[in-house]
């Protein structure tokens, strides 16, 4: 038998997943495969048979560090199943909610790896970097979508209000004078993950990119181009196959790399790849996000609508929302019919890299393994959609897996 190291459950990371890696003599890693071991949770059965307007609202709590990039993958897949063109400023609103949550949560990644890279005598201003940077953007996400855990204001069909002349002047003064302090916690977090000592070609991968927009995201997905394997199917391993909690989505029959540096690369020209490529790539979205945010807010006019009717019955068409969230696409599926929500689904973006994280550990010492897990920042919670039943009775019982 192979020498293994097994890391469970890797740290620093939203919920629970494994890391089993097959190493040489030296303990190199031949061999990597990464897999969630988080309990599934059912929201998308949740919102079955009950009113479109439920879905965002139950969809938004499949993870409480992404919320945002969820309900607003959520309500443009209802969007798009009932038929409705949300007005201009709804958009706006939406994607300035989308750009400072998407720094939000790249401040958040800086706090979990600033062991791994930050001096420990830079590890105070670290932390107070992040909490200043955090500051400001959540209270843009607060003001906009009404909180930034559970967004009660994005709406199918829009955003509850839109913002008065007074909020509009004061998110943008407020983001104004965080653009000076960004940018120097930006350059500070790539200073110090290029002087961390990290092997150049660590976590290295070429697999095909998914990423569909730079900083927003679309409502167009070829279901034609997507697949998904049970992890029985995928893993090598009878046992880790037969344990694992999340289906493998695959485009064009591969798996992909999805994430920061995925959208870098495909709309910024950004080429590097690895871990610290992860990190650089990361750390400089911050910037784009910053962009993205303030032009969504300047080009707001405050009096026009930010929501219209709508026709609850459905199209009965398969609607999509698919959002790039902090950590990569976000896709969400619904479809109505006759006011009732018929079919619904979501492929998330840790589900996306999960099979391509495993396998970009190897080449490298097991040691280095946890570092290319974290470069991803992965987010457990959403990526569950497996579990094992009995035929019978439906519990819990059978080494038989389903995808829920």
């Amino acid at each position: 038998m192979k020498d293994r190291v097994v890391i469970s459950p890797t740290t620093r990371q939203e919920g629970h997943a494994e890391l089993v890696m097959e190493v040489d003599d030296e303990g190199i890693v031949t061999k990597g495969m990464y897999f969630s071991i988080t309990p599934v949770r059912g929201l998308e059965k949740m919102v079955l048979n009950k009113a479109p307007e439920t879905a965002p609202v139950l969809c938004q709590r499949i993870c409480g560090v992404c919320p945002i990039p969820h309900t607003l993958a959520s309500a443009e897949a209802m969007d798009m199943a009932l038929g409705i063109e949300i007005p201009k400023a709804g958009k706006l609103l939406r994607k300035a909610v989308a750009a400072a949550h998407g720094i939000n949560s790249a401040a958040i990644h800086h706090f979990l790896v600033a062991p791994d890279v930050v001096p420990e005598d830079k590890f105070v201003a670290a932390v107070d970097s992040v909490s200043e940077v955090r500051k400001t953007v959540q209270y843009v996400v607060d003001m906009i979508a009404g909180e930034g855990i559970h967004p009660s204001d994005i709406r199918v069909g829009g955003m509850a209000r839109n913002i008065t002349p007074f909020t509009k002047e004061r998110l943008i003064e407020r983001m104004t004078a965080l653009k000076p302090k960004l940018e120097e916690h930006v350059e500070f977090i790539k200073n110090c993950v290029l002087e961390a000592g990290l092997p150049k070609d660590l976590g290295v991968v070429n697999q095909p990119l998914m990423a569909t927009d730079a900083t927003y995201g679309t409502n167009e997905f070829d279901m034609d181009k997507f697949s998904e394997v049970l992890p029985e199917a995928w893993y090598d391993d009878p046992e880790i196959g037969k344990r694992g909690c999340s289906v493998i989505p695959l485009w064009e029959g591969q798996n992909v790399e999805t994430g920061p540096r995925a959208r870098m690369e495909k709309f910024a020209g950004f080429k590097d790849k690895g871990v610290i490529a992860q990190h650089v790539a990361r750390a400089d979205e911050m910037i784009k996000n910053y962009n993205a945010c303030l032009e969504a807010l300047d080009a707001i006019d405050p009096a026009a609508p930010a929501n219209v009717s709508y026709d609850k019955r459905g199209t009965g068409e398969l609607g999509f929302g698919v959002i790039e969230g902090p950590r990569g696409t976000d896709v969400h599926m619904a479809q109505v019919k006759e006011g009732k929500t018929q079919f619904y689904s979501a492929i998330v973006p840790t589900t996306w890299n999960i099979p391509t994280m495993g396998p970009a550990t190897e080449g490298f010492s097991h040691e280095f393994g946890p570092h290319v897990i974290r470069a991803y920042d992965p987010c457990l919670s959403c990526a569950t959609h497996v579990m094992v039943v009995d035929d019978e009775d439906k519990s819990i019982l059978k080494n038989e897996m389903v995808r829920i």
